[in-house]
């Protein structure tokens, strides 16, 4: 059940309808998330306006630059919101050296208000749960999520209650329960959490649950990543990018951005490949993709990339479609190859991404090695959050040298022994 159920299209911009992705079935604009006819999952459709790329540019400095793009009213920009987006996109000359590389590219997420790129999906969420009628906003996460529905709602007014797997990293619990709302560890892993939360869902009638019963709003915000990679780039597609898979949602909508673009003339029509990342420990579409299989099998967890530990991958067939479709791939990568692209990208770029990030390079390393991906072809790579959120992975004892007494004696000994 929901808080509201239809509405007029004016209160979601130039969004129309919900589609089922399954059997193509259309419902109102509500608080659902499944297909009525076959139970499959919802997406927003919309009748798309004529933008030119100069209106779009004059737009605030947030993702509300794209407003009408997205699901959203058109006053959203003057809603009380963290004002995610416009995240930098780095030249990496050093990392693309250190591989062989022509041109690469990070979509650097560490920007946002919690750090993550979660804020950009969080924020149409709330803009959709208010639209709709609800009073609290929730989620059940694997971190990033709880600290952006947490700050989100602080922002605005309203409580925030966020369920997380008990064994998640001490820094996104932290920083979750600084915002002041109510936060729940489950016994279990991300799915059972998530099961929780559907039955939380039915039951809590006021409650937007963001990635269950609000899902197909949330889900859109990631389109934001691939407009600004696309506008930052002057106004056109990278050949390759590599984007991380958790839920398969974020990958899914960066291609349904670049296909948007495409059909607006914003971008010219060219060729692109979209590449998926995943922890060989939680590597459900992976699998699949290498099998050649279009059906995802669950999996149970067991990666310290706790961020993608989603083992029953709701967008995962979807992922299959795309990577498919662009001519791209989904590989994965152990733990100790994560670690070592983490340090890798601090150490060429300056830039500490999280456990996502080492996926996402480690299966960037992968995939040029096993000569699937064109390293002479401009490519982006996504950061999705920040490395102070999963500080353990690379804070390993003996890591640190031991401290010297304050002397040159001791200083010059200690240079000394260096390698």
């Amino acid at each position: 059940m929901t808080a509201t159920t239809t509405h007029t299209s004016s209160r979601f911009g130039f969004a129309t309808h919900l589609s089922c992705r399954e059997c193509g079935a259309t419902s109102d604009l509500g608080g659902s998330h499944a297909c009525a006819e076959c139970f499959g999952p919802l997406e927003v459709s919309y009748d798309l306006p004529r933008l030119t790329r100069a209106q779009i540019e004059d737009g605030p400095r947030t993702i509300w630059r794209y407003a009408p793009l997205l699901p959203v009213p058109p006053d959203v920009a003057d809603s009380a919101n963290t004002e995610p987006g416009c995240t930098r996109l780095t030249r990496a000359d050093g990392l693309a050296k250190a591989l062989g590389m022509a041109a690469l590219w990070v979509k650097d997420e560490r920007g946002n208000p919690t750090h993550s790129f979660k804020d950009r999906v969080v924020a149409v969420a709330l803009t959709a749960a208010r639209q709709l009628g609800y009073r609290v906003l929730a989620c059940p996460s694997t971190g990033n999520l709880a600290n952006a529905v947490a700050a989100a709602a602080a922002k605005a007014g309203i409580r925030s209650v966020v369920l997380v797997p008990a064994d998640l990293e001490p820094q996104k619990i932290a920083a979750t329960a600084v915002y002041g709302g109510t936060l729940v560890p489950v016994l279990g892993s991300y799915d059972d959490v998530n099961r929780l939360a559907t039955e939380l869902a039915e039951e809590r009638e006021d409650w937007a649950f963001v990635n269950v019963n609000v899902r197909p709003y949330y889900a859109e915000g990631s389109k934001t990543i691939g407009y600004e990679i696309a506008e930052h780039l002057g106004w056109r597609l990278p050949a390759q990018i590599v984007v991380p898979v958790a839920s398969g949602a974020q990958l899914v909508k960066i291609d349904k951005a670049f296909r948007e673009l495409i059909a607006l003339g914003l971008v010219p029509d060219t060729p692109f490949r979209v590449f998926g990342a995943q922890a060989s420990g939680c590597a459900p579409v992976s699998a699949a993709f290498k099998a050649g299989h279009d059906v995802v099998r669950p999996v149970r967890p067991a990666t310290l990339a706790k961020s993608l530990a989603i083992g029953n991958p709701a967008d995962g067939p979807y992922v299959l479609d795309v990577v498919r479709r662009t001519g791209g791939a989904v590989a994965d990568v152990g733990d100790e190859a994560v670690v070592e692209a983490m340090r890798l990208l601090a150490a060429t770029e300056g830039i500490f991404g999280e456990t996502a990030a080492g996926v996402t390079l480690g299966v960037l390393r992968r995939l040029l090695a096993e000569g699937l991906l064109d390293p002479a072809a401009e490519t982006v790579i996504i950061n999705s959050g920040d490395g102070l959120k999963t500080l353990d992975a690379v804070a390993a004892p003996g890591t640190l040298p031991e401290a010297i007494a304050p002397t040159l004696a001791a200083f010059g000994a200690f240079e000394a022994s260096l390698p």
